[in-house]
């Protein structure tokens, strides 16, 4: 059914919405601007008013992405005591997110974008960032950038384990989400263990 058309005011976001829509149908390839327009009933010149292309438009999407994700990563810790059980329960948080909202993880992760000069972008991605890295220096003892490396092994481990499970490496379903994340924290807690080992000269 032809959805209603949009006023200026609400167009940008219900164009975010759509493209989301589109992305769970058809992938990040799928996706076009053309059919987005068709699909909220406006014209296809429309779009342009409020995203100059077809990536500026996957962009906004990914921010969304992003933000989601920091959120389902805090509330998934806040309540946790230790740096080691955030970056454990943060682990759980990223695979569950990959599952549940696959297309906003493909357009944070696989759309190809060129995500430079976006302080948007750059908002909604530091707060988690940031989250990791402390805990990651606390565990790791501070002193200038004592937990950068872990802090990427382990965001390697989360994202590997949520694209593993997306390519089905896992099974389907529930049980196969439960698998995931149950190896992401075996391999976070391993990666912890080992945390010196990681430590660049």
């Amino acid at each position: 059914m032809k959805r209603p058309r949009y006023h200026h005011g609400d167009l940008a976001a219900a164009l975010v919405d759509t493209a989301v829509e589109l992305i769970a149908e058809r992938g990040v390839a799928g996706f076009s601007m053309a059919e987005a327009s068709r699909r909220l009933g406006v014209t296809v010149a429309a779009p342009y008013r409020h995203f100059a292309d077809r990536d500026a438009l996957l962009t906004a999407v990914a921010v969304k992405g992003a933000g989601a994700l920091t959120a389902a990563v805090a509330a998934e810790t806040g309540e946790l005591a230790t740096p080691a059980e955030r970056l454990v329960g943060a682990a759980a948080a990223y695979v569950r997110f990959a599952a549940t909202n696959k297309p906003l993880f493909q357009a944070l992760f696989a759309a190809g974008l060129d995500k430079r000069d976006r302080p948007d972008f750059d908002e909604a991605t530091a707060t988690l960032a940031d989250t990791l890295f402390q805990a990651a220096d606390t565990l790791t003892g501070g002193g200038s950038h004592s937990g950068k490396p872990l802090t990427l092994a382990i965001l390697a481990t989360y994202h590997g384990h949520a694209t593993l499970l997306l390519d089905g490496a896992f099974g389907h379903g529930e049980t196969a989400v439960t698998e995931a994340v149950g190896h992401a924290q075996a391999a976070t807690r391993a990666l912890i263990a080992g945390r010196d080992a990681l430590r660049t000269p």
